[in-house]
């Protein structure tokens, strides 16, 4: 069999029969499709070809170039390059998501941060310390994404375009790397220990002997010093290299200050009192605490990653359908709107798109918590991530890759993430400034103890010192906190769409809804029928649904739904007419007379019925009425009511049980609107708000100094949404209420508020916890250290705990509320 040949550039397989090649070094070469073959082209044109060499001579497939070099990075500035991970920001410029590499800790993304915004061009530069992503906004007519990858590098880390699998290797390469210094450094450690016991153990050892013991240490700590610890030395140079004190800068300068003066008691033979072991295991204890508190924020923040691995990398393509029914294996990435798909039971839909042909059930617990399997069948649509689990369907693609539903929602919790909400921001500005003063107190307290105790004790107080003291978990009590949150509540279908919506959320003391959509179903129902003629219900309906069975306003599917209605015997349309905000009329033949008979608002039917009747004239109840009738006066009075959704009433009920005050602004009827607060128990509410009423009624709770979150649904919520401290924009609502919106509701479920309230507020009381307590531990820590009573190995163990009993907080955030 012939060998398949492989596309140049995406090294993906060339389709049968494709003929698109590239010149290269005078030789042809193929090519998968037209957007390959374009940037094969331009990379090559712009005389970077020399990428194409260094990468086949790692026979890998394709992947972007490293940017290791300035041509290299400046593929990066060819549109056809960024058209996979660039989009066009709200607000003008351009936007990508990167992944960041040499990431250590909280100070790195800060120094990061930094350095971005201070780049005249960078609108906004914004990290996630969870993901290790980076999502940078700038203004390409000022600056260039190589002049950005190259200032990441300048700073001493580097930055990719993100894909979910380049990152996935990368954490386990990071992973597997801070496993086996970990190793070495607890092997080391081990082996140091043996070598200083017996100095523990016994006063009197022969001088030949104890020298043999020293330099048994020391060369048992070399492999510690010089490879276990080295992402702390990478650490220091990078924070020194920007001028700055990271949380690196301590325990490094702790590391070569007890080496050194080791080494030197050691050449000048001091005798005993050399304590390799102590700096074998203060790196032992540093690296294990920094190895765990890296696995639990990869834990606590990993709810986009879910999210992205939940799309599958191959698929059934049915590029013959519907003539044939031949499937072939494709790539999930190459797939386009309008591709046939065959997903089978078992399988993940690879896109968004509509059934084309087959029954079966789609779990789509993931995005939206629904427990239950949703029923598909043809005209149903599918979401990219979701299961299929009952039967085979053909799927026509309409939405893929970072078009998907699955994406968008990635998109949101990323930005969300790297968005730091007030108190981080003081967290991050306080814990940089308290290493720094740290290491000027220092100072003092070493030449202090060595006067009183001399060099040996002055030494290791230091050490200590500057060890226990490294502020990590004041970094990280807030970041870590939020990433727990907020991937709990995204498994549960609430996104938290803003940086602060769950800081501010917690504060609310009022929740206001719209009514329609929102706290009702937006599906009106007959509530009740009164005859005010000669004919009976069922033929008032019968009568009501020919009238309505052409139209699309939200009643024609009330009367449609209130009973079964077959061929209209007895009843013959002869013409049909509408009027815009008043009804529908027709000429009917029914019990073989004819005439023109209306169904709509009672001033509409009047004009053929006469007069009013006083059932009509005078009701004031919460539904709205459509009345039918003839020539021959009115027949019928509909009472017609929007559905209240299922658990409205328990929603409102909570809330008002955890303080919140709950308001209703509509712009539906006062009576309807007093009935609804009256059925859900809400004293405030407001009917016959426009749009631009509903801000202003917002905007007057805020000047009473009321924290207000805002649920609505429909376009002419938007201002309000807009205006509101917080908004929430539930399932099925506009786009533009939704894309403006602090969160987003997936799932259409009144609850879902409540549970969002109760973890923004458990959420910041965790904050307020971890902030205490890496406050509290800090201010203890720095006298008892520099009065000498903790010594270099508990300093390492206590500022590792620190931190990890930060995360060990944040973590119970993820259970669910």
């Amino acid at each position: 069999m012939q060998n398949e040949e492989t596309c140049f550039h995406c090294g993906l397989a060339v389709p049968p029969g494709t003929h698109l090649p590239v010149v290269y070094e005078e030789c042809e070469h193929p090519t998968c499709c037209a957007g390959c073959q374009a940037v094969a082209q331009s990379i090559i044109g712009a005389g970077l070809g020399s990428y194409y060499k260094q990468r086949t001579a790692r026979a890998e497939q394709a992947a972007l170039p490293p940017p290791e070099l300035l041509a290299q990075l400046k593929l990066y500035d060819l549109p056809e390059v960024q058209q996979d991970f660039v989009a066009a920001a709200d607000g003008g410029g351009r936007e990508a998501v990167l992944m960041l590499d040499g990431v250590t800790c909280a100070a790195c993304v800060w120094l990061i941060e930094q350095r971005l915004q201070r780049l005249n061009g960078v609108l906004s530069a914004e990290l996630n310390y969870s993901t290790l992503k980076a999502r940078v906004h700038w203004d390409e007519s000022r600056i260039l994404l190589s002049d950005i990858l190259l200032a990441v590098k300048q700073t001493g880390y580097s930055a990719l375009p993100y894909d979910a699998h380049q990152a996935e290797e990368a954490a386990q390469k990071a992973r597997k790397k801070a496993i086996v210094r970990l190793a070495v450094a607890g092997m080391c450690m081990m082996q140091t220990m043996m070598f200083a016991l017996p100095t523990y153990l016994y006063s009197d050892i022969e001088p030949q002997f104890l020298t043999i013991l020293h330099w048994g240490g020391f060369l048992m700590v070399l492999p510690v010093v010089c490879y276990a610890a080295l992402p702390f030395y990478q650490g220091c140079l990078r924070d020194w290299k920007n001028r700055r004190a990271g949380m690196d800068t301590p325990i490094a300068l702790s590391i070569w200050l007890a080496f050194g003066t080791g080494v030197y008691a050691l050449v000048s033979n001091a005798g005993q009192g050399m304590y390799f072991e102590g700096l074998a295991m203060l790196v032992f204890l540093l690296s294990l605490g920094r190895f765990m508190e890296q696995s639990a924020r990869r834990k606590a923040g990993d709810a986009a990653e879910r999210l992205v691995k939940l799309v599958p990398a191959f698929c059934h393509l049915l590029p013959d359908y519907p003539q044939s029914t031949r499937s072939e294996e494709a790539a999930a990435v190459r797939l386009k709107a309008g591709d046939t798909l065959l997903v089978k039971a078992g399988e993940t839909f690879p896109a968004d798109g509509i059934v084309l042909e087959g029954e079966s059930e789609s779990d789509e617990a993931m995005l939206t918590g629904e427990s239950l399997p949703v029923p598909k069948c043809a005209g149903d649509t599918v979401t990219a991530g979701t299961l299929n689990t009952a039967a085979p369907l053909v799927v026509r693609a309409e939405r893929t890759g970072a078009d998907t539903r699955l994406s968008h929602i990635a998109r949101l919790l990323d930005k969300t993430l790297s968005q730091k909400p007030r108190a981080a921001l003081a967290a991050d500005r306080y814990a940089s400034r308290f290493v720094s003063s740290m290491i000027v107190f220092s100072l003092p307290v070493f030449f202090g103890w060595w006067w009183y105790a001399g060099i040996h004790q002055a030494l290791w107080v230091t050490v200590s010192l500057l060890v226990i003291t490294c502020p990590c978990a004041l970094s990280l009590a807030t970041p870590a906190a939020l990433a727990a949150a907020t991937g709990s509540l995204a498994a549960r279908g609430i996104l938290v769409a803003g940086g602060s919506a769950l800081e501010t959320l917690a504060a609310a003391t009022d929740a206001v809804f719209d009514k329609t959509g929102t706290l009702t179903a937006g599906r009106l129902k007959i509530e009740q029928t009164i005859l005010t003629g000669s004919l009976n219900e069922d033929q008032a309906l019968r009568i009501a649904q020919v009238l309505e069975e052409q139209s699309e306003h939200p009643a024609a599917r009330a009367f449609a739904a209130a009973g079964s209605f077959s061929d209209g015997s007895g009843i013959t349309v002869h013409s049909r007419s509408n009027r815009t905000g008043g009804g529908v009329g027709a000429s009917l033949t029914v019990g073989g007379q004819s005439g023109e008979w209306r169904l709509g608002k009672p001033a509409f039917v009047a004009e053929t019925a006469g007069e009013i009747p006083p059932q009509a004239a005078q009701y004031n109840g919460g539904g709205t009425i459509a009345a039918l009738g003839s020539g021959s006066g009115f027949q019928a009075l509909f009472v017609l009511s929007d559905e209240t959704k299922s658990g409205t009433a328990q929603m409102i009920a909570e809330l008002k049980r955890g303080g919140l005050a709950p308001h209703i602004l509509s712009g539906d009827r006062q009576s309807t609107v007093a009935a609804l607060a009256a059925e859900l128990g809400t004293d405030s509410f407001r009917a016959e708000a426009s749009p631009e009423d509903k801000p202003a009624y917002i905007q007057a709770l805020q000047a009473q100094g009321r924290t207000v979150m805002m649920a609505g649904d429909g376009i002419n919520d938007a201002p309000a949404l807009a205006a509101a401290d917080v908004s929430v924009a539930v399932a099925g609502g506009a786009d533009i209420a939704r894309s403006g919106a602090d969160i987003i509701l997936l799932e259409d479920d009144p609850a879902a508020i409540p549970a969002a309230v109760r973890q923004a507020r458990r959420t910041a009381a965790v904050i307020r916890q971890n902030l205490w307590w890496a406050a509290a531990y800090n201010l203890a820590a720095v006298p008892l250290a520099a009065a000498g009573f903790v010594t270099p190995w508990l300093a390492a163990l206590g500022m590792s705990c620190s931190s990890l009993l930060v995360m060990a907080n944040a973590l119970r955030l993820r259970k669910a509320v």
